[in-house]
């Protein structure tokens, strides 16, 4: 009866926090970002502090979630993420890695669908963080390389999308192109939830039956220039996600089987 009680609870209280994030978005979106655009003229400075106010809220949001018994989280290697201009590649296992990701770094630019520029309900957000749309292929690797080299703190899911449930990883080629042709260093971050929850193709409302517990591990840099040398662009980025696709999959496989 008590375990019963308690996933009901944590079923209301995921709804709770959700609808909250959206409620949320919404005033911010119709409120404070129009105001951040028509009162700071200055466009670094709005963006700077747009973000700020965007780490905020998803900081805001994480420690919600973790009050209602949603969460659990641990973060290893916090300390490397206070530099500027870090090309941050993850893996993508549940809805909220960008929120963990971006509340932990107060000017972090990241990739947006070119429609969430238009939509009324999240354009302020996007127009005043000045966030990259992706319009285009070409020029959203052009931009990106241009964001690293103006200090910002890039955040890319190298699989487009989140992690399957069964585990499988299949990377895209883009974040290798922007580490290769900007000539970046790639500072990789897993995340791991156990159990999972929040996946692909899994409903916001199928909770796991315990709350789930998160590992956000930064690793050390992963230097670019050894899949650069002797050879072109387009192989070097091949040689550079199977890098990425062999670490994220080990990565995922020490933390299912510690023991090997």
């Amino acid at each position: 009866m008590a375990k019963r009680c308690n996933y009901f609870w944590r079923l209301l209280a995921t709804a709770i926090a959700f609808s909250a994030f959206g409620l949320g978005g919404a005033l911010f979106s119709l409120s404070v970002f129009p105001l951040l655009i028509l009162l700071i003229r200055d466009p670094e400075k709005r963006t700077l502090l747009s973000r700020r106010v965007v780490q905020m809220s998803f900081a805001g949001f994480i420690l919600l979630m973790r009050a209602l018994g949603l969460l659990s989280y641990r973060i290893v290697g916090a300390e490397k993420l206070n530099r500027h201009g870090l090309l941050i590649l993850a893996n993508h296992p549940t809805l909220i890695d960008v929120v963990f990701l971006i509340s932990l770094l107060p000017n972090a630019d990241c990739v947006v669908k070119s429609s969430l520029a238009r939509n009324p309900f999240t354009r302020g957000p996007v127009r005043a963080s000045n966030y990259i749309c992706n319009d285009s292929s070409e020029g959203l690797v052009q931009d990106c390389i241009r964001s690293l080299r103006a200090g910002n703190n890039l955040v890319i899911f190298p699989e487009g999308t989140r992690t399957p449930l069964d585990g499988s990883l299949k990377l895209q080629r883009g974040a290798a192109n922007i580490a290769v042709r900007g000539k970046r260093s790639i500072t990789p971050v897993t995340i791991r939830c156990e159990p999972r929850g929040l996946a692909k193709g899994q409903a916001w409302w199928r909770i796991p039956a315990k709350p789930i517990r998160f590992t956000i591990e930064v690793g050390d840099d992963l230097a670019v220039e050894p899949f650069t040398q002797d050879c072109g662009e387009a192989i070097a980025a091949r040689s550079l996600t199977r890098h990425l696709h062999e670490f994220f999959l080990n990565q995922s496989n020490l933390h299912a089987n510690p023991g090997t």
